[in-house]
């Protein structure tokens, strides 16, 4: 018999050390990065191939349009093998598409490389979250996945920028050599620290049986209608805030106050979590939804006015970003033995609304303008409160539900 793995310190937070939580925001960044660089550098990839700048924003869909239609059979083949194994597999297959990106000798190519990559992300963003959220300590796993999603939010105002400066002096297919040889170096640790490193007794929570038992449809469904939402509102936001700001004279504000919304998403993040680990997750997604709404109109208000904007900007980020560690939390305490498929589902309907906002979004702009924009997102974002807060909650484990450590009895 194998001895009983010991558990962790009682005081330990988060339950998990820096080295696995490190290489997890590490693999975040970087295939956010690979999402997030893309759009900066279509100008350069379109003279590349001599192709208008419409057809090289089907680059962006086809990778979307893969992520969202594999990311649901991902998460389902994550939780049915070994998850280490599927994100190994998924970031050798990421680096192969990175490859082939950057040596694509024509267009036709080039997309089919980027259906690859949209494939390769779908398994290893869900299967990066469910390895740390199942393997924290339930009072820490909100916290952990905003310490872990905080490095797509650092991808999106860090790595995306870097990715696009490399592209305008070294040449666009260099961000994708340096991002292939990157996922590739992380694929070995990941098939080491996560095999190394059993799950805590009591990071399953008391729901295990019910989560393992039958499919999340019902579950999956409200995910999909609260988390498109939300990513509707906030993305018709970001996505058209620089196009406004060049419209309006303002271009060389673009980047600090892209930064100030940045720092705020991954502030409101680590928020977010804290605050989820304490309390009720549904009720921090609801709070969070109710202030995005407020906030957005605020933003609306402010936006003639620059340094109003940039509080304003700052406040709206740091409260829409608290929403998604602690929807995490929420699917996972629900059905902790479908963590990867729930949060593979609910990675699709983050795609699915950042999608629409962007189509949506750019007509809108169009026919009326960016304030007028703000509201409607803000409009969106009261259903989405609605339906949060009627969402179904799981049992928080109190200390009498713990399984006693070996060799002690219980309190």
């Amino acid at each position: 018999m194998h001895p009983p793995p010991s558990e962790p310190a009682e005081d330990t937070v988060p339950g998990l050390s820096a080295g696995p939580v490190a290489l997890a925001w590490l693999t975040q960044f970087l295939v956010g990065t690979d999402l997030f660089v893309v759009a900066p550098l279509l100008p350069r990839i379109a003279a590349s191939f001599d192709v208008s700048a419409a057809s090289t924003g089907l680059l962006v869909t086809v990778f979307s349009i893969a992520y969202v239609v594999a990311s649901p059979f991902a998460g389902w083949l994550s939780d049915r093998w070994d998850r280490a194994t599927v994100l190994v597999v998924a970031l050798v297959l990421f680096s192969a598409a990175n490859v082939g990106t950057a040596l694509a000798p024509g267009f036709g190519l080039l997309l089919v490389a980027r259906v690859v990559a949209g494939l390769a992300a779908a398994a290893t963003g869900p299967t990066v979250y469910a390895l740390v959220s199942t393997r924290a300590r339930p009072q820490a796993r909100a916290q952990v996945l905003a310490v872990v999603g905080s490095g797509l939010l650092t991808a999106l105002w860090v790595g995306a920028p870097a990715g696009s400066l490399l592209g305008r002096y070294v040449g666009w297919q260099a961000a994708f050599v340096i991002l292939a040889a990157g996922t590739l170096l992380l694929a070995f640790p990941h098939a080491f620290v996560w095999r190394a490193r059993p799950v805590p007794a009591d990071a399953v929570a008391p729901t295990a049986a019910h989560g393992a038992g039958r499919p999340p449809t019902r579950l999956a469904a409200s995910a999909v209608a609260v988390t498109t939402l939300w990513a509707f509102s906030v993305y018709t936001l970001y996505t058209f805030l620089a196009v406004a700001l060049h419209s309006d004279g303002r271009s060389t504000d673009v980047t600090w106050l892209l930064a100030v919304y940045g720092v705020g998403a991954v502030v409101g993040g680590q928020v977010g979590g804290r605050i989820a680990d304490r309390a009720d997750a549904v009720r921090v997604t609801g709070a969070a939804l109710a202030l995005t709404a407020v906030l957005e109109v605020v933003v609306a208000l402010a936006f003639p006015v620059t340094w109003a904007l940039a509080c304003a900007l700052a406040l709206f980020a740091l409260a829409a970003y608290a929403f998604f560690p602690a929807q995490q939390r929420h699917l996972v305490d629900l059905f902790p033995g479908r963590a990867t498929a729930v949060l593979s589902w609910n990675n699709s309907a983050l795609f699915v609304g950042l999608s629409v906002a962007g189509a949506a979004g750019g007509q809108i702009v169009h026919a009326l303008d960016y304030p007028a924009l703000l509201y409607i997102g803000a409009a969106v974002a009261v259903p989405a409160c609605l339906l949060a807060r009627g969402a179904p909650t799981a049992r928080r484990p109190a200390r009498s539900d713990r399984p006693p450590r070996s060799g002690r009895r219980p309190g």
